[in-house]
């Protein structure tokens, strides 16, 4: 095989017999960006290598009809979508959101199957829902991420539709977008030009290195003036932002790919080789700094709480001394209680041989699922 075209030998860099773990990829971008369509492509030509190194897929979309791939963990295994919104009077959106809340809840299911895999894989890929506020601001998508972050490198891959980011606003719009979701992750962040056979990205490159390029560009786009030849509000409000986003490209990797050809897949994979290094080295102490302090606070909660049960309890005991007496525990009359463990989450690996393919002209349907979840209140 040539040696252009294989993946970064990330399965070959072990330490005196001790192997790295593998890196989470966390796919997010705005809907239509192609974010499936990668996960599939980048699944593909990691088997393609030699040797192949299959990666650990999880796919966070419980919306999705049918994905181009198969993963090995797929909430739609766990949480039936249309049920929940049935069962919670929801939208579309609104059942997504509670869906990836109740997955959540078995979140550490899924920890221990990816961790089980651990010294097979090189790769764990996540791919997260169509719509992108639905995980980047949710409380499920901050523990997903939190938690996979804890326990292995991980790394955000920001898909962007390069053929509809040509116009500057939508440029910046990205730009804005990718910022916030790297300051609220705080993982190292790779921004992915997706569908570069359609329309190189070479133009993102050049406004991203050079300020004057994206004035330019700014400039000459329509409706930049208005009928008086001044720039117009949005147009300033542009050019103040490229000035404000100056520092953040400095410190971003940014690569070109084609889920379509293939093209840009090695240097994809190179990127998040340099990212692992980033987050061990800057992102893994912050990280463990942050849950330490975490760990403290609840700790401090506890504490305070039991402080002051025991000092109620004492009062309540000088005021009714007989009241310990009458205060004991049958077991006879313990009720049995249901923790809901017997909604697991389903690892599919060993379901299938490694010459099977996906039918995506088929449909992914959940006939035979009987999931009833308790309604609110």
């Amino acid at each position: 095989m040539d040696p252009e075209n294989s993946a970064p030998s990330s399965s070959s860099s072990a330490t005196t017999g001790d192997k790295k773990k593998p890196v989470t990829i966390i796919t997010i971008g705005m809907a239509g960006a192609g974010k499936s369509t990668f996960v599939q492509r980048l699944n593909s030509y990691l088997h393609s290598q030699d040797p192949p190194s299959p990666p650990y897929i999880l796919n966070l979309d419980p919306a999705a009809t049918f994905v181009p791939y198969e993963p090995n963990i797929d909430i739609r295994d766990t949480v039936n979508y249309q049920e929940v919104m049935k069962q919670y009077n929801l939208g579309p959106n609104g059942g997504i959101l509670t869906a990836l809340n109740l997955f959540t809840t078995k979140f550490d299911q899924v920890l221990n199957l990816v961790e089980q895999r651990a010294n097979s894989v090189d790769y764990v890929i996540l791919d997260t829902p169509g719509q992108i506020e639905i995980f980047t601001w949710s409380a499920s998508g901050a523990i997903i991420t939190d938690a996979i972050a804890s326990s292995l490198p991980a790394v955000v891959a920001y898909i962007i539709d390069t053929p509809r980011t040509t116009a500057p606003a939508t440029f910046m719009s990205n730009m804005l977008y990718a910022c916030s979701i790297l300051y609220k992750t705080k993982l190292p962040f790779i921004l992915v030009f997706n569908k570069t056979d359609v329309q190189p990205h070479n133009f993102a490159l050049e406004w991203m290195n050079d300020f004057e390029e994206f004035q330019a560009a700014l400039a000459t786009h329509s409706g930049s003036t208005d009928s008086e030849g001044e720039p117009t509000y949005m147009n300033s409000l542009m050019n103040s932002m490229s000035l404000v986003l100056d520092e953040f490209y400095k410190n971003l990797k940014a690569v070109g790919v084609s889920s379509y050809t293939g093209a840009g897949f090695k240097e994809f994979l190179e990127a998040v080789e340099a990212s692992r290094d980033e987050y061990e080295n800057a992102y893994l102490p912050e990280l463990e700094r942050a849950k330490a302090q975490r760990e403290k606070s609840l700790q401090d909660v506890k504490a305070d709480s039991m402080n002051r049960f025991m000092k109620d309890l004492t009062i309540d005991r000088e005021k009714n001394p007989g009241s310990a007496l009458a205060d004991r525990w049958d077991p006879e009359e313990e009720e049995e209680y249901d923790d809901g463990d017997d909604l697991d989450v389903v690892d599919r690996s060993e379901e299938r041989g490694p010459e099977q393919y996906v039918d995506v002209t088929r449909a992914r349907r959940h006939d035979t699922e009987d999931i009833n979840w308790p309604r609110p209140g």
